[in-house]
């Protein structure tokens, strides 16, 4: 059986961290606040990395650090999770993404550096469908309910259903499809902003799916899998509530990370009932929110791909 989280992720590192109005078109969570200097931001944005990365480490996970190059500048280099992800047998697999600007942060230099100490076998490269203006941002797009091999998405411009099928056929996945929308009636563009899974959990905002059906049917896949569903409200959703990942530390504790706005928006009911399955930690990463318009999940790419014998 699969395990659900993992105790080692891949972090970037930005050189050059600002506002994208490519990825703004249709990512309701950026705001391009101008009081601010982009050197201002930028800084504080390698600021706010850096101390994160710190609390995982003493929290036990495991972080391997890339550090973003200065050229060519790629604002949203520091979410790593929607080019790239690493899966057991070797398996990594790189996304098509949506904003143009974006596609420069599939660097080799991050696939040798995982190269130094992960063994990988085999690439697959689902790149070419942006000449199709097809999209698959990763763990943006998809979550994973690794144990029961299921893979949640919420379909929008940056989440193709073909491409979905095609990324079951090559991990052996059974996807979970819905449709998600916000309180304008706009389809949510990210799966993991509205919904993240726990190992014993699922926090999603139930509010942002209208369909009668698709609603049911979540609600029953959930009982099926035996998870705990802990509903969070839309106003949490744009706290960053539904941004959240679950690691464990080296003594294989399980621990959901998140940021300090996410954390501060819960209610003390629902960080009981989350502390009832796991520890959680939070770090302040406010200027990467406002300006980038993700979190803490979008921060980490998990490690599943297995590490080389350090005596080889």
């Amino acid at each position: 059986m699969l395990q659900q989280n993992t105790n080692h992720i891949l972090m970037v590192r930005p050189a050059n961290f600002g506002y994208n109005e490519q990825t703004a078109a249709n990512n309701a969570f950026q705001i391009n606040d101008t009081s601010r200097s982009e050197n201002d931001i930028r800084l504080q944005a390698i600021d706010e990395f850096d101390a994160f990365v710190v609390k995982l480490r003493d929290a036990g996970v495991k972080v391997t650090v890339a550090q973003d190059s200065n050229a060519p500048i790629k604002p949203d280099a520091v979410f790593p999770n929607n080019w790239i992800s690493f899966h057991p047998d070797g398996i990594v697999i790189l996304y098509p993404m949506f904003a143009p600007l974006r596609r420069n942060e599939r660097q080799d230099a991050v696939i040798d550096l995982i190269k130094l100490t992960f063994k990988v076998r085999e690439v697959y490269d689902f790149t070419r469908y942006e000449f199709e203006d097809r999209f698959l941002e990763g763990t943006g797009s998809m979550i994973f309910d690794r144990k029961n091999k299921l893979v949640y998405a919420c379909l929008s411009q940056r989440t193709d259903a073909g491409l979905l099928d095609r990324f079951c056929s090559v991990a052996g996945y059974k996807k979970v499809v819905f449709t998600a929308t916000d309180v304008h009636g706009m389809e949510i563009y990210h799966t993991n902003v509205m919904m993240a899974m726990g190992e014993e959990f699922v926090i999603i905002c139930m509010e942002t799916i209208k369909d009668h059906v698709e609603y049911q049917m979540l609600l029953e896949t959930f009982a099926q899998t035996e998870k705990t569903v802990i509903n969070i409200t839309m106003d949490q959703v744009s706290a960053f509530a539904g941004n959240m990942l679950q690691v464990e530390n080296e003594a294989g504790e399980p621990i959901l990370v998140m940021s300090s706005q996410a954390y501060h928006s819960l209610r003390p009911d629902q960080i009981e009932i989350i502390e009832s399955f796991t520890k959680i930690l939070h770090s302040d990463i406010k200027t990467i929110e406002t300006y980038g318009g993700g979190s803490a999940r979008c921060m980490m790419a998990e490690m599943f791909l297995e590490p080389k014998d350090s005596f080889q």
